[in-house]
C-alpha cells in the first residue's frame, strides 16, 4: 500500500541512510493511520522531533528513535552485510 508519498512500506529494508529510515517510520505511521501529531504524542516526543525523524534529518537522540520505533511496532535489527538474511531480500531493498 503506498502512502500520499509514494513510499510503500516494506516488511523487511535495509537502512543505508537515515532517509531510508524516515520513509519507514512515516509508512508504517500512516498505515496505522495516525496523524503526525498523535503518533508524537504517543510516542512521547515532539511533533518537531518525529518530522525530522521522518524527513531524514539527523540529530535525533538514539532513545528517542527507539523510542519511536517501538510504538509504532518497528524493530532496528543489525547483522553483518554478508549474512545470509540479507541476501535473501528482495532486490529494491537490497
Amino acid at each position: 500500500m503506498n502512502d500520499s508519498t509514494g513510499t510503500k512500506p516494506s516488511s523487511v529494508q535495509i537502512v543505508r541512510h537515515t532517509a531510508d529510515l524516515g520513509q519507514q517510520i512515516r509508512a508504517h505511521r500512516k498505515q496505522q493511520g495516525l496523524r503526525i501529531d498523535d503518533a508524537a504524542a504517543l510516542n512521547n516526543v515532539s511533533v518537531d522531533l518525529l518530522s525530522r525523524l521522518e524527513n531524514g534529518a539527523g540529530g535525533v537522540r538514539t532513545d528517542k528513535l527507539f523510542a519511536v520505533l517501538d510504538g509504532l511496532g518497528l524493530a532496528l535489527v543489525i547483522a553483518p552485510k554478508d549474512h545470509d538474511f540479507l541476501k535473501h531480500l528482495p532486490r529494491d531493498a537490497a
